[in-house]
C-alpha cells in the first residue's frame, strides 16, 4: 500500500502545479490567486463605497484670502421726505357793517363832555332817561348818594341809574344793585338794557353805555360813552317793549 501512496501523491503535486502554470501563463502575476486570509482580511478593513471619504487636511487654507463677493452691495433706500403741508390761511374776518339810516335814527350820539344826544326815532322813554343822565354827569361819585333824596350832590353806581329809570316813570324809589337784578323781566331790551350784580349796576340805553366807570381823566360820576365792557356775570334786563 505504501508504494501505491508515493506515486499517487507525486500525481497530484504534478498536476496541481501544472494548473498553477497554466493561470501564471494566461492571466500573468496579477491574476494569481492571494492566500484566503489576506483576501478576507483585505475585505473587512476596505472602506465602503457609500461612506463619505475624510478630506486630507488642507495646509494652505488658512493661507488663502477668502473668497470676496463681487456683487455690488446695493445700498438701502432712502425714506422718503415727508413734505409738511403749510397750515391754511385763517379765515378772514367777516367785514364791518357799513352803517345804515336804521343806525343814525335808533342810536344816541356821545360828546366829549360825557352827555348824549337821543336818537331821532327814540321814544319818550328812552328821551327821558338820556336827559336825566345828562344832569347829573356832572356830579361827582358819591357811595350812596341818590338813595336818600333824588337831588342830590352825588351819586352812586345804582343811585345814578334809579335816578335816570324814575325820570321815564320805570322807577318809583331808588334800588341798589342786587334788588335791580329783578327789574323788569330777562334779557336785552331794544332802547334799554340793565346790566346787574350784587355789587355794580350799569345800563345801555341807544347803543351807548350810562356807567360810573365810564369817567376817565380824573371825571367822577355817571356818564355816556360808547365803549362797551364785559357782561359775564351780570343779570340782563329790560323793560317790556322797550
Amino acid at each position: 500500500m505504501r508504494r501505491l501512496r508515493l506515486p499517487l501523491i507525486a500525481l497530484l503535486l504534478v498536476a496541481g502545479l501544472g494548473a498553477g502554470g497554466l493561470a501564471y501563463a494566461v492571466f500573468g502575476e496579477t491574476s494569481s490567486a492571494a492566500p484566503a486570509a489576506a483576501s478576507i482580511e483585505d475585505w473587512r478593513w476596505a472602506p465602503r463605497v457609500d461612506e463619505p471619504q475624510e478630506r486630507p487636511a488642507d495646509d494652505d487654507a488658512e493661507e488663502r484670502p477668502a473668497k470676496q463677493n463681487t456683487r455690488p452691495a446695493v445700498p438701502d433706500p432712502e425714506p422718503a421726505e415727508t413734505v409738511e403741508e403749510p397750515p391754511p390761511p385763517p379765515p378772514e374776518p367777516p367785514p364791518l357793517p357799513e352803517p345804515s339810516q336804521d343806525d343814525a335814527t335808533t342810536r344816541a350820539e356821545v360828546l366829549p363832555n360825557g352827555v348824549a344826544l337821543p336818537p331821532l326815532e327814540a321814544p319818550p322813554e328812552v328821551r327821558a332817561i338820556i336827559e336825566a343822565g345828562n344832569t347829573i354827569a356832572r356830579s361827582p361819585y358819591k357811595w350812596g348818594g341818590g338813595h336818600g333824596k333824588w337831588q342830590d350832590n352825588g351819586y352812586d353806581c345804582s343811585g345814578s341809574v334809579s335816578y335816570a329809570l324814575a325820570a321815564a316813570g320805570l322807577l318809583d324809589s331808588p334800588l341798589a344793585s342786587g334788588p335791580l337784578m329783578k327789574w323788569g323781566r330777562p334779557g336785552k331790551g331794544k332802547w334799554v338794557t340793565l346790566y346787574s350784580n350784587p355789587g355794580h349796576v350799569y345800563m345801555v340805553v341807544a347803543g351807548v353805555r350810562f356807567d360810573t366807570s365810564a369817567a376817565r381823566r380824573g371825571k367822577t360820576g355817571s356818564r355816556f360813552t360808547n365803549e362797551l365792557r364785559e357782561t359775564s356775570g351780570y343779570a340782563v334786563r329790560h323793560w317790556p317793549g322797550l
